[in-house]
């Protein structure tokens, strides 16, 4: 039996099919798709290499950095900028704050060379765990990139170009040249760009004055900068500046101890004093404006310019705020015009939220005035609950008496009548204490002014302008009231005319006879001028009737002179606006600008000179060489001037206001004179009899307010028909100062609305506060000056005893010469 053995099976052979012949198309399709993506992408990488910006220009880095201007002595009072930045070199900057930014931004910026790889690929599996964008992994070199070379669009080509410019960069430029740009270049929040404006506005220090815990919460701010702003946000700050000291323990920069021992100190948040650009702001932007017409706006912007001005710190501070207090003044007497506006309770919250982010104090700045809610009614107390973004506190009944009898409703909605405050009311609060702990301030009910007001103060002996305020709020109006608006001065234009008719045969014993008159006025009514008062007081003299603003004798003077006569003597001593040939000039018909008006009384305070008013002393460029200078003009004597200077000042002027300001030339600083320097244009008897007839305004007359100086002030009042125009100007022998209040479009300002009562009062807070560190003096008397006794009822020199008789002054030569008991002088009538 054959046993036969099973054969394996032989496995059959397939044949492959041929590929479809629509199979083969697509997958030649992909390959050639590929291959022209593959050379578009490297024809694109090719024409980034030669289309990218050069990095060789980073070599030598010039950003944008602030431009500073400062006061007459030195102090800082203002910046000019598109990054507010201040550089400073890598060898300045203390060890410990780059390894902190390395730290926390690029642990391998000293081994790689522009790429992290690595960093690369953790970012990438860490955002495919968490399905989204949990980190990037941008070098320190390629955030340099961006930032110098790049626009911050977001899209793949950027990341290519900054990948290319990264590794070029690190070609070409050193470690510590990437980290001196990169420190420099980087925004840390609330306005500064670079480490050394960050530790000035956080910590208020020099940044190689910081300790470890300030280094690191610098290094956390780039990740967010507001997010981690120490100032709004100290609790989260900490926490990043946790994360960064860690960081730093891990790369081995500092020990466990230390980051504890940094973590323990405690964060001082003590900002360097900020310019408050807010009470300098008319000032500056006049600066601005004449920098800019010289330099233009690239070179201020971002040249760091050092500016040198004639303001005085002090002084400007003290204008801001009188002028602040003075309208405020003025507007509480017109009455409450009742809540902003008012919220539903919805509405409350996000309100609050957009006011706290405005705020960039801690707590709340006492005396500050911010947007409040209010969200409590006591009709018990007559007190009210308010919320100030995410502070709450009281509004007591004392603190808003001001506003008359208010009725207060327990409900949202709007009330019935403006005299009532209800739940969701938005108010004004000015801050009478601040707060603590976001709770328990204490607040007052204030409202923005509707009126507005200017205030000049010049130097009489440089025309240095000191102080300038050109209205309420920069911010709400750029319109500069004291360089630019035009009003009516009313009485305060009399001081001119006075003046015109003491070179013109008057004197200050001049009896004229305060009487009613009618002038044709060429239509079918006759204008008769009348006195504030309504009051005629008959004959009286110059001195009498300037100390008692007179209306009808000072037309009857600017009659006697000529009108002609008047407007001539009025451009001698500065005033370039048009000015009405009529007889209504007397009582300040033609409209001038407080610059103006303040600059003529000047004359009369510097003793005859007239000085042009200028802002810039000296302008450096950022490495120190001058691009201008001017020099200090000089008064040769206070109060007197030469014969030769005395015959050209009543003559008229000089050839010296003829010379045209020089115009700065490149590379080469141009020394001046301020802007035409001291021409004498009135003798120097003249100055001084119109001073000495403007202290009796004060100490007798419309000025008394200015009396609260408690030293020799001359001034004069000035207010328009129906009270729309309040003025008062005066002076000191070192500070004239003119103020201006009304409103911008004119109304009246009601009740209390005088010059004497809403503009003097401003002008004597400030001047109070300019003159606090400065000497009493007294007007110097020229040695052509005589002072005789006099006896008012007629004008003619009194004996000892008689009765009313008044010391007077007179330009020798030109006093009485017969005594009162002779006939007495024909009264000045211009009927």
């Amino acid at each position: 039996m054959e046993i036969y053995k099973a054969q394996p099976r032989q496995p059959q052979r397939r044949l492959k099919k041929a590929p479809t012949p629509t199979l083969k198309y697509l997958l030649w399709g992909a390959a050639g798709g590929s291959v022209i993506m593959l050379l578009a992408f490297l024809g694109y990488f090719f024409y980034l290499l030669g289309a990218l910006p050069k990095v060789d220009r980073l070599a030598d880095y010039r950003p944008p950095i602030l431009s500073q201007v400062y006061g007459q002595d030195g102090t800082l009072v203002g910046e000019f900028y598109l990054e507010r930045r201040t550089v400073v070199p890598v060898d300045k900057m203390p060890k410990r704050l780059i390894q902190a930014f390395v730290s926390a931004e690029d642990s391998n910026f000293y081994q790689h060379k522009g790429i992290d790889y690595v960093g690369v690929a953790r970012a990438a599996v860490k955002n495919l765990i968490s399905m989204r964008k949990k980190e990037g992994a941008s070098t320190i070199t390629q955030q340099v990139a961006k930032s110098m070379l790049l626009t911050p669009e977001k899209k793949f080509s950027r990341k290519l170009k900054e990948a290319i410019l990264a590794k070029r960069m690190e070609e070409r430029l050193s470690k510590d040249e990437i980290l001196y740009i990169y420190l420099n270049q980087i925004y840390l929040g609330a306005g500064a760009y670079g480490v050394q404006l960050a530790a000035e506005t956080y910590f208020g220090k020099e940044v190689d004055k910081l300790n470890l815990a300030e280094m690191a919460m610098l290094a956390g701010l780039p990740k967010a900068p507001n997010s981690y702003s120490p100032i709004k946000h100290l609790e989260r700050a900490k926490e990043r500046q946790g994360y960064v000291l860690e960081r730093m323990v891990k790369e081995g920069y500092i020990t466990q101890a230390e980051a504890d021992y940094a973590k323990a100190t405690p964060i001082v948040i003590q900002p360097l004093k900020k310019v408050n650009a807010e009470q300098s702001a008319y000032f500056l932007e006049q600066v601005r404006q004449q920098l800019v017409e010289k330099y233009g706006e690239e070179r201020l912007y971002k040249d760091g310019l050092k500016i040198y001005t004639t303001m005085n710190a002090e002084m400007q501070k003290g204008a801001y705020d009188s002028v602040v207090n003075g309208l405020k003044a003025v507007d509480k007497r017109q009455g409450f015009r009742g809540a902003a506006k008012y919220l539903t309770e919805a509405e409350v919250e996000p309100f609050c939220k957009k006011v706290e982010d405005d705020i960039d104090e801690l707590s709340l700045k006492q005396g500050a005035v911010y947007q409040g809610v209010v969200t409590g009614v006591d009709p018990a107390k007559h007190e009210l609950t308010v919320r100030v973004g995410d502070r709450t506190g009281t509004l007591p009944k004392k603190n808003m008496d001001w506003a008359g009898k208010v009725e207060l409703v327990n409900g949202y909605g709007r009330p019935q009548t403006k005299r009532a405050i209800g739940l969701g009311a938005v108010l004004e609060l000015q801050v009478k204490e601040p707060d603590k702990n976001r709770a328990g301030a204490v607040f007052a009910l204030d409202q923005t002014p509707e009126a507005q007001a200017a205030l000049i103060a010049i130097d009489p002996m440089t025309g240095g302008v000191r102080a300038m305020v050109g209205g309420y709020d920069y911010r709400k109006s750029q319109f500069n009231r004291a360089m630019q608006a035009k009003r009516n001065p009313g009485s305060a234009f009399k001081p001119i005319i006075y003046a015109a008719a003491l070179e013109h045969g008057m004197t200050t014993a001049s009896i004229i006879d305060d009487s009613q008159v009618e002038y044709d006025s060429g239509g079918d009514k006759a204008w008769k001028p009348k006195n504030y008062d309504n009051v005629y007081r008959g004959p009286v003299t110059m001195r009498e009737a300037l100390t008692n603003s007179i209306n009808v004798v000072s037309v009857k003077i600017l009659e006697q002179i000529g009108v002609g006569t008047a407007i001539d003597y009025a451009k001698k001593l500065g005033i370039t606006s048009p000015l009405a040939s009529n007889l209504t000039l007397a009582l300040g018909s033609s409209s001038v600008t407080p610059m103006e008006l303040t600059s003529a009384y000047s004359v009369f305070a510097s003793g005859g000179y007239r000085t042009t008013p200028y802002f810039v002393t000296k302008v450096l460029d950022r490495d120190g060489n001058v691009l201008e200078e001017v020099q200090e003009p000089k008064v040769p004597v206070f109060g007197q001037m030469s014969s030769a200077q005395a015959d050209t000042a009543a003559e008229g002027e000089s050839e010296d206001a003829k010379v045209p300001p020089a115009v700065p030339q490149p590379g080469q600083p141009v020394i001046t004179e301020a802007t035409g320097g001291v021409i004498p244009v009135i003798p120097p008897e003249t100055a001084f009899i119109m001073t000495n007839l403007m202290q009796s305004v004060v100490s007798s007359g419309t000025g008394g307010r200015a009396r609260a100086l408690g030293r020799p002030v001359a001034g004069k009042t000035g207010t328009t028909n129906d009270m729309k125009d309040a003025w008062f100007v005066g002076y000191v022998p070192q500070l004239v100062a003119g103020v201006w209040v009304g409103y911008d479009q004119e109304r009246s300002l009601g009740a209390g609305g005088s010059g004497g009562q809403a503009a003097a009062p401003i002008w004597t807070e400030f001047m109070q506060r300019a003159l606090a560190g400065l000497p009493v003096k007294s007007f110097p008397t020229p040695g052509n000056v005589t002072f005789a006794l006099i006896d008012p009822r007629n004008g003619h020199l009194a004996k000892d005893g008689t009765q009313g008789a008044v010391q007077e002054c007179f330009v020798s030569g030109t006093e009485p010469t017969s005594y009162s008991s002779e006939p007495a002088a024909e009264a000045v009538s211009a009927q």
